[in-house]
């Protein structure tokens, strides 16, 4: 119950969501289409693996610490882990962005509003971090902020985590799609050699291309990143 009230207000973010994420999207797309290597790097291509999903897990596990240091009194350590957080959560904001410049509709809805939480997550984490950079006697106001970027990143990892498991972005946007038990016959005629055909089956949008008697098919959705 809890989750789908939660998704329903994240469904009614869409009115901000598309229209800035449309934008968002252009700028990343237009960055890091100028620099493919970097955004297969940032993308994991190397690794065979998203390295967005690997490097989140830093500054969580860095920003909870902090929370614990800072219970247990332990002000440098508190502020050491605070400050790896944030440059782990910079790292992993530029993996991310690049996965950004590939993602498309629902998906990146979604991603929008998760990079825009974890924005303002960042945000208060630096201020904590530049409060207690100037070692303040009382503590109270830096992890008080800590605490309550705390809360505000765990609801951007849901959202994050949202756009994975839910909608298969960047791992595989068929995962949920059932493939039926019989053969669907195409609902195209004519198929010209080496032209990109649009066809169906069974309800599924299909790419058609022929290359002498064979006929090659593919889904026009990349089951990847989503786009057409």
């Amino acid at each position: 119950m809890i989750g789908r009230v939660v998704d329903r207000i994240i469904a009614a973010q869409t009115r901000w969501a598309k229209p800035f994420g449309d934008w968002l999207h252009g700028l990343m797309a237009a960055i890091f289409g100028r620099m493919l290597p970097v955004r297969d790097f940032l993308a994991g291509t190397w690794l065979g693996h998203p390295l967005h999903a690997l490097v989140t897990d830093v500054p969580i596990g860095a920003l909870t610490l902090v929370i614990i240091l800072d219970v247990l009194g332990q002000a440098v350590a508190a502020d050491v882990a605070l400050l790896v957080g944030v440059l782990a959560m910079l790292a992993a904001a530029l993996a991310g962005y690049a996965d950004y410049s590939t993602t498309d509709g629902r998906a990146r809805v979604r991603a929008t509003v998760h990079s825009t939480i974890m924005l303002v997550a960042l945000v208060i984490y630096v201020v904590s971090l530049g409060i207690r950079a100037t070692g303040p006697a009382n503590r109270t106001v830096p992890i008080v902020l800590s605490i309550g970027a705390y809360v505000i990143l765990a609801g951007g990892a849901f959202v994050g985590g949202d756009v994975v498991f839910a909608l298969g972005n960047m791992v595989d946007r068929h995962a949920w799609r059932s493939s039926g038990t019989t053969w669907q016959r195409l609902d195209v005629t004519e198929i010209a050699e080496g032209t990109l055909v649009k066809a169906s089956a069974g309800g599924q949008a299909l790419v058609l291309i022929r290359t002498g008697a064979t006929i090659q098919a593919m889904d026009e959705q990349c089951a990847h990143a989503g786009g057409r």
